[in-house]
């Protein structure tokens, strides 16, 4: 393993950070080192702390621990992230007998110097009974391969000799503060510790050699695991000539569909493309392997104790594909319930069982996917299991693999602790949906697609001009926690678009809310306009949106979960202007689209409706049309837009809170919402 300490960026990092200590600026420094290193931790694991001092408000010096507080990773740690807790009353814990876990938490808040800090790391008297200046702590893969062995200890010191010490597995808290320290003390020289089936901490009294101590153990590990050749895995049967994006086509909506019956909640898919996924997951010993545990016990809380297997047998028949995948989550299901029954009974505790749905799925012929409620819940599973893959097979070449078995991933699992870990806020109204969006580069696809992720959607969004598109996706991406994903796509391409929901199928697993957006305002006389033009505003203005809802539907009938359907339609289909046909008749078309979308799959719980918005300012209005259309009426350009009865100008932000309201109305189907400001010439008769 590279050795990323570097003098430059040490002092460089001492200066940035001029305002605290230099401990701590150095202690930030060699915790991003190892949080930048993905084969060392992961989404939050991990945990690091200096010792130092500082004066409290009566000018008292005061020993004090800085660790890493909850809800920071170790990659994008600032000093912020490093509560300060008063060392001396710390130490004192030591004495004690035993200490709940909520005691635990409770002093160690009472304790900080700053009130408003997070919660420090439950693993804070583990550092604090340390008498090092730094410790690092790591779930490095390396060390993860040793620790699952059934000799770990021998293994250890084949490998280190005296140079770490080995702690038997204990559940974080003061019971392995306290066996941590008694290792320690058993040899003062040791540089740092192996905690069986969890992971490393090493001390040193400066940032770098502690840093140093960590890195030199994992290469050790690394150096031993190497020598060893890797085994060979073994195919299951011969996966035919279905390919991995056939197979993510036919499985991923009705996995959505299946979870969101079962939970009552919308769930997105994640697919990690990676060879030696698809391989472990088309192997016999996966079968076998990856039901044996978790590498480490703190990632149950985000993989559960094993994966989904599934080597699906119909892809090319809907509806036994969907009973063989439904079968499989019941088997799954009665499986966790019973974990967790027998768990609960041996412990003599009364809990309240969390959901029974995998968050790994394992795919013949395809490979690793995950499932969760955002976007960046599947990705967080994903990371973690692929590093468990290359741990599990790493293990068995160079013996076995025996992490920690049911009885301790349960107590990890319903560790309130940990559960801590996951948040309890309330979602959003549309997390874990799928909106795909036309016309989203700017105008009312733009503003509606930041409504829809404001509030939880993961949206898809199209748009011919690729390069404002891929503006307006990085400015959402930075402005929002959902998903967002984009493409540039001719929607009068009818395989540019099928190909665009194969991808956002890739993507998310699916679709739940279409907002048929994007259009063009196409002028001239009907009697005079040549047919070219009017079959190509027809293209637009009509055929591409039944061309994205078609292909929306099949997704929703695969998901069977329902779905909306959102037209934007104009004015211009109840009330024609002047030289406007080439326009008017493809807007009057899409209306008549959307009650035949209503009619005809309503029985299937899609919603199909309309907004019939009036004069935006969008793209589609150069200021030329503008000011001819003002001139027309006898009005000035900005006075164009206030021609209404309530004499406001109705924004892009009014038509997305349209779009927004409809796709909340559950009993609103076939529908013409209008957004004009009044206009009594449009209103349907």
């Amino acid at each position: 393993m590279e050795n990323r300490w570097d003098d430059r960026d040490a002092e460089a990092a001492i200066a940035q950070y001029a305002d605290v200590s230099e401990d701590v600026a150095l202690r930030v420094y060699t915790s991003r080192l190892i949080g930048a290193d993905p084969a060392l931790v992961l989404h939050g694991g991990g945990n690091t702390s200096v010792k130092s001092r500082t004066q409290n408000r009566l000018g008292e010096e005061v020993e004090v621990l800085y660790v890493k507080g909850s809800g920071w990773d170790l990659d994008s740690l600032e000093p912020p992230g490093l509560p300060g807790v008063q060392l001396d009353y710390l130490r004192k814990l030591r004495s004690l007998p035993s200490l709940s876990d909520e005691a635990m938490v409770n002093d160690q808040r009472t304790h900080l110097l700053d009130a408003s800090s997070p919660n420090p790391s439950v693993e804070t008297l583990l550092h604090a009974f340390l008498p090092q200046k730094f410790v690092d702590h790591s779930h490095a893969d390396a060390i993860l391969v040793i620790a699952n062995q059934p000799h770990a200890e021998k293994i250890c010191k084949e490998i280190y000799g005296d140079e770490l010490g080995v702690v038997p597995y204990i559940m974080p808290g003061f019971d392995l503060a306290k066996a941590a320290a008694e290792a320690y003390e058993e040899n003062p020289r040791v540089q740092g510790l192996v905690l069986i089936n969890h992971g490393l901490f090493t001390f040193g009294d400066t940032a770098k050699k502690s840093y140093d101590a960590h890195i030199k153990a994992v290469t050790q590990a690394e150096t031993f695991i190497g020598n060893h050749p890797r085994q060979p895995l073994t195919p299951a049967g011969d996966s035919g000539s279905v390919n991995d994006a056939e197979i993510l086509k036919a499985i991923a909506p009705v996995l959505r569909g299946l979870y969101r019956e079962r939970s009552g909640v919308s769930w997105v898919t994640h697919y990690r493309e990676s060879g030696p996924a698809r391989e472990f997951a088309s192997s016999k010993e996966c079968l076998k392997w990856s039901q044996i545990g978790t590498a480490t016990p703190d990632h149950v809380i985000r993989t559960k104790q094993k994966p989904l297997l599934l080597n699906p047998k119909h892809l090319d028949d809907p509806e036994r594909l969907r009973s063989e995948l439904s079968a499989a989550l019941e088997r799954y299901d009665k499986a966790y319930h019973k974990y967790f029954v027998s768990n609960q009974a041996k412990k003599g505790v009364d809990l309240k069982e969390l959901d029974r749905l995998p968050r790994v799925i394992l795919v013949a012929g395809l490979g690793l996917m995950t499932m969760g409620k955002h976007v960046k819940e599947t990705k967080i599973s994903a990371d973690l299991y692929e590093h468990t893959l290359e741990i599990i097979q790493s293990a068995f070449d160079i013996g076995t693999y025996q992490p920690l078995g049911d009885a301790d991933l349960f107590d990890m699992e319903y560790w309130s602790l940990e559960q801590a870990k996951l948040g309890k806020a309330q979602p959003p109204i549309f997390q874990g949906q799928v909106a795909y969006i036309t016309g989203a580069a700017s105008g009312i696809g733009r503003a509606t697609a930041q409504l829809f992720a404001q509030q939880g959607a993961n949206v898809y969004l199209v748009d011919l001009n690729g390069e404002a598109l891929e503006g307006a996706a990085a400015a959402l991406q930075k402005a929002s926690q959902a998903g967002v994903t984009w493409r540039a796509v001719d929607l009068t391409d009818d395989q540019a678009v099928a190909d665009s929901f194969d991808h956002a199928v890739r993507t998310y697993g699916g679709v739940d809310i279409l907002i048929s957006n994007a259009g063009n305002a196409v002028q001239g006389r009907i009697g005079e306009v040549d047919n070219a033009t009017l079959r190509g505003s027809f293209d637009l203005n009509f055929f591409a949106h039944q061309t994205v809802a078609s292909h929306a539907v099949q997704i929703f009938l695969q998901q069977k979960n329902g779905g909306v359907l959102l037209f934007n339609a104009s004015k211009a289909a109840f009330n024609p202007g002047k030289d406007f046909g080439p326009y008017a008749l493809p807007k009057a078309a899409v209306v008549a689209l959307t009650k035949q979308y209503a009619l005809d799959y309503g029985r299937e719980g899609i919603r199909s409706n309309a907004v019939n918005a009036d004069r935006i300012r969008t793209d589609m209005f150069s200021d030329e049309f503008i000011a001819e259309r003002a001139q027309a009426r006898g009005l000035e350009p900005e006075a164009y837009f206030r021609e209404n009865l309530l004499g406001k100008e109705v924004l892009d932000t009014d038509v997305a809170e349209a779009f927004l309201h409809l796709a909340q109305s559950e009993k609103t189907t076939g529908s013409v919402f209008t957004v004009d400001g009044g206009n009594i010439a449009a209103s349907p008769r």
